[in-house]
Parts: structure tokens; sequence; C-alpha cells
């Protein structure tokens, strides 16, 4: 849970910077929300929590 929190946190500053920096419209962030918030309640979830748990617990053996 508390790697789940950290990456939402990470990716809504990452949103936050693109946002700032007019890399990423306000029309293409809300899909990039909107799709996040969709896929959470489906099927995918736990496959995408897998996989990102994979890649945190990897990043310290590179």
């Amino acid at each position: 849970m508390a790697v789940t929190i950290s990456l939402a946190l990470l990716f809504g500053f990452v949103l936050f910077v693109l946002l700032r920096s007019k890399t990423l419209g306000a029309g293409s962030a809300f899909v990039a929300v909107m799709f996040g918030f969709y896929l959470a309640s489906t099927g995918a979830a736990d496959t995408v929590n897998q996989l990102m748990s994979a890649i945190v617990n990897a990043l310290p053996d590179l």
C-alpha cells in the first residue's frame, strides 16, 4: 500500500510538471487521469499493481 501511494504521488507530480511546462494540454491530462481511474476499477488493476511492485522491487538490484 505504501508503494501505491508513493507511485500515485510520483505520477501526480509528473502530470503536474507536464501541465506547467505546457507539454501536456488540459484535455490530455483529463484523459490520462480518467484512464487511470477507470483502469483501477477493472480486472487489470491487480496485474498493474503486481507489475509496478515487481519494477519497484527490481530497482535496487540495478
